[in-house]
């Protein structure tokens, strides 16, 4: 009778004999939270140093949520569609029929009906970039510009008929109802009195905490609600699965017995329908505009961007919303000099991130922290103030450069643009 050895590996055992115990990976909860408070500190130390409370100051995070919303909702529908495989350019023009759909119905029927009506004008050009690409199999690239024009041209023939008899202006539409706002009452002025008490660090997070709690709308409620709502579904559920499950590999998802051509359409729909809520949040919000022509100026590509700084995660693309809905609300709020500031709380983060990457021996990564730090920290010292003409921009600034470090880890569904074909082999 013979015996077979069983030797483990010096890595698995560690050279004791014992295997080592797996390890754990941080629970993203968690990691997103570690990011808030690096984030909130390096606001706090760039305020203290320059002399600037705009960067933490209640009315800076208040603007910042309520640009950050439509952002938001475009990148949670590029969320639904990608991980179902289908590459989603066209969220903008589902924006552009979301924000027309809102003014109309909210000036017949409120602002509820504002938001339903943008929702089905939103999963409207979901369902026509369906068709072209899961049953046509179109370039997903094309039709999604494709959606794009006819969103604009869409909405411009219908504010011809419907808008110019009304307010005289086919750009534009009447005055529609907003959604009125609310506030903790005992927290908000608890964290005012905190933001008043000039104390480094705590008046600092107060301030920022204090506007995300103050004036704040249902819309934006509904918005934070979405992300873990879209996580449940899409990670913790048998549908989800099978949604996912499309993205990574249709053929292996068809032999288990899913319909790969419904999930596809179910997800755009469901992304059409978030991409038409963010053009509703660009109308039915207090202090926005009424609907105007071309209103979302490419914020639905600003989505797209989001999602992928947040690897096709719902807590990553959130985190990617407030970073561009901060960058814009800080340069509408506190102008070019508070922008400037934001360029040294840049250094300071790179810096931290320079030092991270020294420890873990990534020395390439490392340099180019540390290049990035000081061409950054020489456009802080050379200069009193940023262009006027250049201030408008910061988010698209902000996108173009978070991209370029994001690109270096990112994970896309695997069979994301493919085009596909029940019964066909990969």
């Amino acid at each position: 009778m013979s015996t077979t050895a069983v030797v483990e590996s010096p890595d698995q055992t560690g050279g004791t004999g014992r295997a080592r115990p797996p390890r754990r990976s941080m629970p993203g909860w968690l990691r997103g939270v570690l990011w808030a408070v690096v984030a909130i500190s390096v606001l706090s130390t760039t305020s203290y140093l320059t002399g600037l409370d705009s960067l933490t100051s209640s009315n800076t995070s208040q603007t910042a949520l309520r640009l950050a919303l439509p952002i938001l909702f475009a990148a949670l529908g590029g969320l639904w569609a990608e991980r179902a495989g289908v590459i989603n350019i066209g969220l903008e023009g589902m924006m552009i029929l979301g924000t027309w759909g809102a003014a109309w119905g909210a000036y017949y029927g409120g602002v509820w009906a504002g938001l339903l009506v943008a929702i089905l004008f939103g999963a409207l050009g979901g369902l026509l970039h369906a068709v072209a690409t899961v049953t046509f199999g179109v370039n997903h690239i094309v039709s999604g510009v494709a959606i794009n024009l006819l969103g604009l041209g869409v909405t411009k023939y219908l504010a011809n008929i419907v808008f110019e008899p009304l307010s005289g202006n086919p750009r534009q539409s009447p005055p529609v109802p907003k959604f009125e706002t609310y506030s903790a009452t005992f927290l908000s002025d608890w964290l005012a009195e905190l933001e008043q008490a000039q104390r480094v660090g705590i008046s600092d997070a107060a301030g920022l905490l204090h506007g995300l709690v103050t004036q704040v709308s249902p819309l934006a409620m509904i918005a934070l609600l979405l992300v873990p709502l879209s996580y449940l579904v899409l990670w913790r559920t048998r549908f989800g699965l099978r949604l996912r499950s499309c993205g990574e590999n249709p053929v292996a998802a068809e032999s288990l017995g899913v319909n790969v051509y419904v999930h596809k359409y179910l997800a755009l729909l469901i992304s059409g329908g978030l991409a038409g809520m963010g053009g509703a949040s660009l109308v039915l919000l207090a202090g926005g505009a009424d609907y105007l022509e071309n209103q979302t100026n490419g914020r639905g590509y600003i989505g797209l961007a989001a999602m992928i700084f947040g690897n096709w995660r719902p807590g990553g693309l959130l985190g990617g919303a407030a970073l561009f809905g901060y960058s814009d609300g800080l340069q509408l709020s506190a102008g070019g000099e508070a922008v400037l500031a934001l360029c040294y709380g840049a250094v300071l983060l790179l810096a931290v991130i320079a030092v991270v990457q020294l420890v873990r021996r990534r020395w390439l990564a490392a340099a180019l922290s540390a290049v990035a730090a000081g061409v950054l920290y020489y456009v802080y010292w050379a200069n009193d103030e940023l262009p006027r003409e250049l201030i408008p921009y910061t988010p698209h600034f902000v996108t173009i450069i978070i991209l370029a470090v994001a690109a270096q880890k990112l994970r896309p569904p695997k069979a994301i643009g493919k085009r596909y074909r029940r019964g066909e082999d990969d």
